[in-house]
């Protein structure tokens, strides 16, 4: 019964499996629920930000601020690209990455080069393993992204867009849409688009009073903008992991559960099959004295 001691042996290694990836099924599950709740809770804040950009930008039309204008002479373009840290997330990583890299092929078949600020730690391995230019990085975010680790390497490209450096920044991230469905999107960060700017139709125009200067304001409301774009994004990606993450793992331990049934029917047979041999050898034995 050689045989049927190793799958025993491998019901019980399926067995642990299981029970494993049931644990981190549900561990996903309330960490997702806890970052649709950062999500949900961020979107308010940009949408602010946003309208008293806008407000400010359409009552101050004697400046325009750097992140506004186009820089159509710049040989280069930069990238946020947001990922995970940690695997086992079904096809997330892999589903942004391949639409971030068809993305870098286009540009650089228009003759652009690209500079790169990875998220993540998935996102910086790739990176460095197909060879693009990373300026800076951050990973290990935790559970919970804090947005002042953010900050600084973001703005190593917000810095280069507004020297002309850049030609524009686009952020690269999964959106969350429901638990089952998340989508890679692509979307122009920099120059800030006038549909993304546009006042809201029927809002009023207030004339404001500037301390220290227009200009001065105007950047720093900008700049903390595009920073509530990027934490948004970061929280739309982390919401987009764990919800990725829970149905993998349960797709994992249902997978196991069959393996497991398999198993025992081989198991069982094996058994049959050997009882059923011993017997044939006691009976052929009797016969024979």
């Amino acid at each position: 019964m050689a045989a049927g001691k190793e799958i025993r042996v491998k019901i019980k290694s399926v067995e642990g499996t299981k029970k494993i990836t049931k644990a981190m099924e549900m561990v996903a599950a309330s960490k997702m629920r806890k970052s649709q709740e950062r999500m949900r809770a961020a979107r308010p804040y940009a949408e602010r930000v946003r309208g008293l950009a806008a407000n400010l930008a359409s009552a101050t039309p004697e400046y325009k601020s750097p992140f506004m204008i186009a820089n159509p002479d710049a040989k280069a373009a930069g990238f946020i690209v947001i990922t995970t840290d940690k695997g086992l997330c079904g096809g997330l990583n892999t589903n942004i990455l391949r639409a971030t890299t068809n993305r870098l092929k286009e540009l650089e078949s228009q003759g652009q080069k690209a500079e790169v600020v990875p998220v993540g730690t998935k996102g910086l391995a790739f990176m460095n393993r197909i060879g693009a230019k990373v300026v800076s990085s951050v990973t290990q975010l935790g559970d919970r992204p804090q947005l002042d680790k953010l900050i600084g390497p973001v703005k190593a490209l917000l810095d280069a867009y507004a020297a002309g450096k850049l030609s524009a920044v686009y952020l690269c991230y999964t959106r969350f849409i429901n638990t089952m469905r998340q989508e890679p999107v692509i979307e122009q960060l920099l120059p800030l688009s006038s549909e993304r700017m546009q006042r809201e139709e029927g809002k009023h125009g207030w004339d404001y009073i500037y301390e220290p200067d227009p200009r001065v304001v105007i950047d720093e409301l900008l700049v903390r903008y595009v920073e509530a774009l990027v934490y948004q994004a970061t929280a739309e990606n982390q919401a987009s992991e764990q919800a990725a993450r829970m149905v993998a793992m349960k797709s994992a331990t249902d997978n196991a559960g069959n393996v497991i049934a398999e198993l025992k029917l081989i198991y069982n047979k094996t058994r049959q099959a050997g009882i059923t041999k011993e017997l044939s050898e006691i009976v052929a034995g009797a016969a024979a004295v």
